[in-house]
């Protein structure tokens, strides 16, 4: 095994390239030769370098079309499962991650790792408003938490509707057999909140297909297996590296480009070398102070 103090470069690298591309912490181990915990500690560093990153640089962006949507993973065991002394322990059970993406670079601005209520709605809008140069248009599900938290957040200076999906059901089919296929939708509604929505571009499609690309590209979010996380702070590095290597080093198909060239952020395709190196430089700048 490979201690992590004597970690190359080029082993960092392949770390990385088999998390980001859906590999699970086990896997990975395998592929790579490293100790898991080696592993966990590399994903740990590298998260935390890849959220300063993103808190720095996603700010006074040219965005003008939002989407944003919450997608469900769990921790430590699900929901029913969790013992009686740690219900209602955020990290334990039922765990969100809420996600906001630009309908026109493909651009990730923001995201936010918690809980499914008000107060982390809240957090997640502020957040989002504050690295947003333009008045946009914001599209989201009919989540009651998103009301409240837009019109805090924003005030009167976003034009928001929201579109809620019905989907049918077919009596014949039992809830076991459907629960993880898709149903089909049988119709749309569309509401304006606040301001004058363009109904053009009342969508919530590119955020839907982003939560696809999270549980593809996370092995964390992946269901019907043993590869949940089991401590909430792992899920929140990988979900810090996932992004990273989503707005900057993965060409989109539609635009050739990855998204934070398209919206101005970048002006180069990022390899994993590159995240890598702003993980080298924190480690150098602690050894000189």
């Amino acid at each position: 095994m490979v201690s992590m103090r004597k970690l190359t470069i080029q082993k960092r690298i392949a770390i990385l390239s088999s998390l980001v591309e859906g590999n699970s912490i086990r896997s990975t181990v395998r592929m790579t030769g490293a100790a898991k915990n080696t592993v966990l500690k590399l994903l740990r560093d590298i998260g935390q370098v890849c959220e300063r990153y993103h808190d720095q640089v996603m700010v006074d962006l040219p965005c003008r079309k939002i989407q944003v949507d919450e997608i469900w993973s769990f921790c430590y065991a699900k929901q029913k499962n969790v013992p009686p002394e740690l219900q209602g322990q955020f990290g334990f059970g039922d765990v969100w991650t809420w996600v906001a993406i630009d309908a026109e670079t493909k651009l990730v601005p923001s995201w936010l790792v918690g809980k499914r209520d008000a107060d982390w709605a809240e957090m997640f809008m502020y957040d989002l408003s504050k690295r947003l140069r333009h008045r946009v248009q914001l599209t989201s599900d009919g989540h009651k938490s998103y009301l409240t938290a837009v019109e805090d957040a924003f005030g009167g200076d976003i034009d928001y509707a929201t579109l809620v999906k019905t989907y049918g059901t077919d009596k014949k089919e039992k809830e076991a057999e459907v629960r993880y296929s898709p149903r089909q939708i049988v119709g749309c509604q569309l509401a304006v909140i606040q301001g004058k929505p363009d109904p053009r571009y009342i969508s919530t499609s590119y955020v839907e297909r982003q939560n696809l690309t999270m549980r593809m590209q996370m092995r964390r979010f992946t269901r019907l297996t043993n590869a949940f996380s089991k401590k909430v702070e792992n899920l929140h590095y990988a979900v810090a590296l996932h992004f990273m290597h989503y707005n900057f080093c993965r060409i989109h198909k539609t635009l050739r480009v990855t998204p934070a060239m398209e919206a101005g952020i970048s002006d180069h395709l990022w390899e994993i070398e590159d995240i890598v190196e702003l993980l080298e430089k924190k480690e150098k700048k602690k050894l000189v102070g």
